[in-house]
């Protein structure tokens, strides 16, 4: 799973030129952990603020072992058809930067390291990846 979803991220990144992602082990820790916590309370929510520290957080949830890991991967990169170039959040062709930004997290030039989690309830799969440093910056240029 780890190597599927690291290769699905650099896939992404390559094709606009940014540098590719290293996995990290304490990411996937924290990752891990919330994505329990999600799959244990079938909430669907981003972690508070003061769990990411400089973190940026990807969430992903769908019918359990009905989906690969990088097609949970192309769900976030599908925003990409919405995206403009411009200073983040300005920066996707709808107005909404909501429509682009697991995309532009997942391509972020800045960002280098990546540690991601898959946990399940009964029913569905959780998929939590956390990125450092952390992308959609307010005011941040996007190439």
């Amino acid at each position: 799973m780890r190597s599927h979803l690291l290769q699905a991220h650099n896939r992404e990144r390559a094709l606009i030129g940014s540098a590719p992602l290293h996995w990290d082990l304490q990411l996937q820790a924290e990752a891990e952990a919330y994505a329990g916590k999600l799959a244990a309370t079938g909430r669907f929510e981003h972690a508070p603020s003061h769990l990411l520290r400089d973190q940026g957080e990807n969430l992903w949830t769908g019918t359990r072992g009905a989906f690969s890991p990088g097609s949970m991967v192309a769900d976030w990169a599908s925003g990409s058809r919405f995206f403009q170039h411009g200073e983040f959040p300005n920066v996707s062709r709808t107005g909404n930067w909501w429509d682009v930004g697991h995309y532009t997290q997942v391509i972020w030039p800045e960002t280098q390291k990546l540690g991601c989690a898959i946990s399940s309830s009964s029913d569905f799969d959780y998929l939590v990846c956390r990125y450092a440093p952390a992308g959609n910056v307010i005011g941040a240029r996007v190439p």
